[in-house]
C-alpha cells in the first residue's frame, strides 16, 4: 500500500470518527429532561364539554449531589375543542422533593397544603386555548436520603373543582450515585435512598423516615385515588 493511500484512509477514518463523536454529543445534551410523560395522570371532577386537561412531567431529571438543587419543566395542555376558561395548575412537593420556585406562580400557604406535603405553588390562567399547552419553570431540591414525590393537579380558577391530577408521583432511582457530581432520577420509580456519605441503605418499614406521609396520604397512594386527596381540602386549599 502506497504512502499516499495509506495518509487518505486514515484521514477519512479520523472523519468518521470525528463525525459520530459530534452526533453522539448532540444527541446526549439536545433534552437532558427527556421526553414529556403524564404518567401518574387520572381525571377527576369533569370538565366542561370540550375541555379536556392534562399535565406532563419529565421522564428524567439530574439532582446535583452537593446542592440538592434540580430543574422540573411542569406543563399543562387542552387537548380539548373548546378553550378551557379560568384554571389553576398547582405543583406540590412530598417527602424529599421540595418545591422551592415556580415561575410566574405564587407561593402556597403552610396553612393550605394538603396533608403530607412541604411545598407547593399556584399558576393562575385566564384561559388555555383549544390544543395549546403552558410550560413552568420548577426550581426545586430533592434529598436523596429519602423517597421525593411531586404533584400537578389542575383546578378551576376558585379551586372548587379539580379537572385532572397528575401524582402524587415519584423520582427516583434504583441505583444511588452518591460519590458522583449528580444523581439521574427517573419519573414513576420509587427511590432507593442511600445515607448521606455512604453505602448502607436505611432502614424501611413503619419506623422509618422515609415516608413521612400522613395517614391520609398513605391510605391515598396505595389506592391510587389521585384525586381524593385535593379534593378533601376544598375549599381552603385554593390558591392563597
Amino acid at each position: 500500500m502506497s504512502s499516499r493511500r495509506a495518509t487518505t484512509i486514515v484521514g477519512s477514518l479520523v472523519a468518521a470518527s470525528f463525525s459520530t463523536v459530534m452526533i453522539l454529543s448532540f444527541s446526549a445534551s439536545a433534552d437532558d429532561q427527556g421526553p414529556g410523560s403524564g404518567k401518574g395522570g387520572k381525571a377527576v371532577d369533569e370538565a366542561p364539554a370540550g375541555v379536556k386537561l392534562t399535565t406532563t412531567l419529565p421522564s428524567k431529571i439530574s439532582v446535583d449531589n452537593g446542592s440538592q438543587k434540580t430543574a422540573i419543566t411542569a406543563a399543562v395542555k387542552n387537548e380539548g375543542t373548546k378553550d378551557s376558561g379560568k384554571i389553576q395548575l398547582l405543583v406540590v412537593g412530598f417527602d424529599g422533593l421540595t418545591v422551592k420556585n415556580v415561575q410566574g406562580c405564587s407561593q402556597i400557604d403552610k396553612a393550605n397544603l394538603p396533608e403530607g406535603s412541604n411545598s407547593g405553588f399556584a399558576c393562575p390562567i385566564d384561559n388555555l386555548a383549544a390544543g395549546k399547552s403552558k410550560s413552568y419553570a420548577v426550581d426545586a431540591t430533592y434529598d436523596l436520603s429519602k423517597t421525593g414525590k411531586i404533584c400537578l393537579p389542575v383546578q378551576t380558577g376558585d379551586g372548587k373543582k379539580t379537572y385532572w391530577q397528575q401524582g402524587p408521583v415519584p423520582f427516583g432511582t434504583t441505583n444511588p450515585s452518591p460519590n458522583a457530581p449528580a444523581t439521574p432520577l427517573l419519573l414513576g420509580t420509587d427511590n432507593k435512598p442511600v445515607a448521606p456519605g455512604g453505602d448502607e441503605l436505611p432502614k424501611t418499614g413503619p419506623d422509618s423516615d422515609v415516608l413521612p406521609l400522613g395517614a391520609a396520604g398513605a391510605t391515598l397512594l396505595a389506592a391510587g385515588a389521585a384525586g381524593l386527596w385535593w379534593s378533601t381540602r376544598r375549599p381552603s386549599a385554593r390558591r392563597a
